[in-house]
């Protein structure tokens, strides 16, 4: 399989045609190779255009997704960025190629030691692989510019909030059961707290992150 050839067909037919425009963004993902954060046994569908299962219950994120929660970031090449829940690390080697730093934290031990060896295998230095609870962030390498959640969950914990630097921006899906889900943005400036829905979309969930609570009447 040509899966530069590939790669390129998921540029142009899934992210450009999704108003995946940013220039530097583009790049990045025409110049990281999917197929090698993907199982074996699934590495022919690389490049489909839908969520890609990598074990431990877990599962890559939609290309188009993902591309549209970085882009609507706005990451600057002086940015901090916290990945949250990286998997394999495929998030973290795209955004390697327009942050300074990327903290790629991963809950499930095991997954966490396959992205370590997919973005040793690339040369990427400007990743750091960390385990822990997702829910909690990581504060000792904080605060962040940018946090990007890898996957959907119902809400954000106060945890996450408090690590965004001021100006800082987190992106997620979110889904607490009364609809569709939603891709966000939060943005902090100061004390104060600011998001807006972007679009409607579905994500893998992650785990250990809690359904608030709902009234029944």
């Amino acid at each position: 399989m040509d899966y530069s050839a590939a790669r390129h067909m998921m540029v142009e037919a899934q992210l450009r045609t999704n108003r995946v425009v940013d220039p530097a963004l583009l790049a990045a993902l025409e110049s990281v190779p999917r197929e090698i954060f993907v199982p074996r046994a699934l590495v022919g569908g690389a490049y489909v255009d839908g969520a890609i299962p990598i074990g431990k219950g877990r599962a890559m994120m939609e290309p188009m997704v993902l591309a549209r929660l970085l882009q609507e970031s706005k990451i600057k090449s002086q940015d901090v960025v916290l990945d949250l829940g990286c998997g394999s690390g495929y998030a973290a080697a795209v955004l390697s190629h327009v942050a300074s730093t990327v903290v790629a934290l991963e809950v499930d031990v095991e997954l966490a030691a396959l992205a370590n060896a997919a973005l040793a295998s690339l040369a990427v230095d400007n990743v750091a692989v960390v385990t822990g609870s997702l829910c909690d962030g990581d504060a000792a390498h904080g605060p962040y510019d940018v946090i990007i959640v890898e996957g959907q969950i119902a809400a954000i914990p106060a945890a996450l909030f408090d690590q965004l630097a001021d100006g800082g921006r987190l992106a997620v899906v979110e889904d607490n059961g009364d609809g569709p889900g939603r891709a966000k943005l939060y943005s902090r400036f100061g004390a104060t707290l600011s998001h807006r829905v972007l679009f409607e979309a579905s994500a893998p969930r992650l785990p250990g992150f809690a359904t608030p609570a709902r009234f029944e009447f």
